[in-house]
């Protein structure tokens, strides 16, 4: 038990139940994209090529990015009213959206049939988005408040934990697949930490965010959202986003016969680093700034997805996928604590943007990737009709394998331009002495 620094009265919370129910919230999170992902090949064989083999890449790279729509809605939305909500009723909710996600897709070949599976899978995929939006509504704006000093460091700790849930599921997923489980088990797994967020957040009082514990009025929050600065923050949170996620999502699918090894284990070998690393962002950020730190990342992202495109074994994999790793491992948080450090007028609602924007950029990005991967696949074999013709074989193969290079190669382009845009910021920043975080004090303090 302690006190949250920022409050009026002085109310005393339970740091640290909160702190590991957050953590739990984005493990859920992680472990549901990473057995998605591991699912996607059953997903497509079972579902979508019966209806459109030509085009079933497309099809399961939408429904992947689905869970990003829903994120990126619920957000916004859920944002600006989290003080009139409250956290202790949203955290919870979203453990059972879920769980209802999870079913709907599990019993998607009993509800319809045929073309119209699609639909049903749309549905359970938007309802695990809301769930996932719900999360990152409120547990980003909860440990800002909790730890108003620490924001970066405490949000990156905070958020090792969804690399966690990506490893914890895709060990689960391999483990699962070596025992011949199948796919339906495997999206089960999310139900149990889902029903255990449930019961750790009965009971439990939540501060309120940083902006109403200062007594920052709703219309002050959105005059925030005029600030040039942001507005530069909230577009760079789309290609970050892009940067760390689509792949993430899309390296199962695409990259298991290039690097011959199965893909997943290159998502929770880079999870794995992730997760320790975010650990020590509070000393790193202490040397660099938080822009600075965001520079190097995007620089390292740039240059792994480069060599991702170009791995062609397990060795070059993992090389590739370290550096890749190493330059995603912090932008998610960073860019959250940036915009809270420099805006904290915009509480909840900026945060929330931040994670709209984020989300919104994986909709876009994934089906791209997906569109990359099948026309080049086409052209590869000569022709839709051409590729419809292969057999299961070494020209298969081919095809598909330089279809994935490619759809990476292509998103290498995103970080290259924060390079500039982040660059800028660092220099006008050291120009004036470096940034220090604004502190906002509790209503009725000094």
């Amino acid at each position: 038990m302690s006190r949250v620094a920022g409050t009026a009265d002085r109310v005393i919370y339970p740091k640290i139940r909160l702190f590991m129910v957050s953590s739990l919230a984005l493990t859920m999170a992680g472990i549901g994209a990473s057995l998605r992902a591991n699912t996607a090949s059953d997903l497509q064989r079972v579902f979508f090529d019966p209806i459109d083999k030509a085009h079933s890449a497309g099809m399961i790279a939408s429904v992947l990015g689905l869970p990003f729509l829903g994120f990126a809605l619920t957000i916004a939305i859920g944002s600006p009213l989290l003080d009139y909500i409250g956290m202790g009723l949203l955290l919870p909710l979203s453990g059972i959206c879920f769980s209802m996600g999870a079913l709907t897709m599990i019993f998607a070949g009993s509800l319809s049939s045929g073309a119209g599976v699609y639909n049903v899978m749309w549905v359970g995929a938007l309802i695990t988005g809301v769930g996932w939006g719900l999360v990152e509504t409120v547990v980003n704006p909860l440990i800002a408040a909790l730890y108003p000093d620490e924001k970066t460091g405490m949000l990156n700790t905070l958020h090792a934990w969804w690399p966690g849930g990506l490893v914890i599921g895709g060990l689960l997923g391999v483990v699962m697949s070596g025992m011949g489980m199948e796919w339906q088990a495997k999206l089960f797994v999310v139900v149990l930490p889902a029903l255990a967020v449930v019961a750790l957040s009965i009971g439990v009082r939540f501060p309120p965010t940083e902006r109403a514990a200062a007594g920052v009025s709703m219309g002050e929050m959105f005059r925030e959202l005029l600030n040039p600065l942001f507005l530069v923050l909230f577009c760079s949170m789309f290609l970050t986003a892009a940067t760390e996620l689509a792949p993430g999502q899309w390296v199962d699918f695409a990259l298991s016969r290039t690097v011959h090894m199965p893909g997943i284990l290159l998502l929770v070998y880079v999870s794995a680093l992730m997760f320790v690393m975010r650990h020590f962002a509070g000393p790193l950020v202490h040397k660099l700034s938080s822009i600075g730190l965001l520079w190097i990342s995007c620089v390292m992202a740039s240059l792994g997805l480069l060599l991702l495109s170009m791995a062609d074994s397990p060795a070059t994999g993992l090389l590739a996928a370290t550096v890749w790793g190493t330059g995603v491992c912090y932008m998610w948080p960073t860019m959250l604590a940036t915009a809270s450090e420099r805006f904290p007028r915009g509480g909840a609602l900026l945060m929330g943007l931040m994670g709209t924007a984020g989300t919104l950029s994986i909709q876009f990005v994934l089906p791209i990737m997906g569109a990359i991967y099948d026309n080049k696949k086409i052209e590869v074999a000569g022709g839709d009709e051409a590729f419809k013709a292969l057999p299961a074989g070494p020209e298969l193969e081919r095809a598909l394998g330089i279809a994935a290079q490619t759809s990476f190669r292509a998103v290498a382009l995103v970080p290259a331009i924060l390079i500039i845009v982040f660059g800028a910021i660092w220099v006008y920043d050291r120009s004036r002495g470096g940034f220090r975080a604004e502190r906002l004090s509790a209503k009725g303090t000094s």
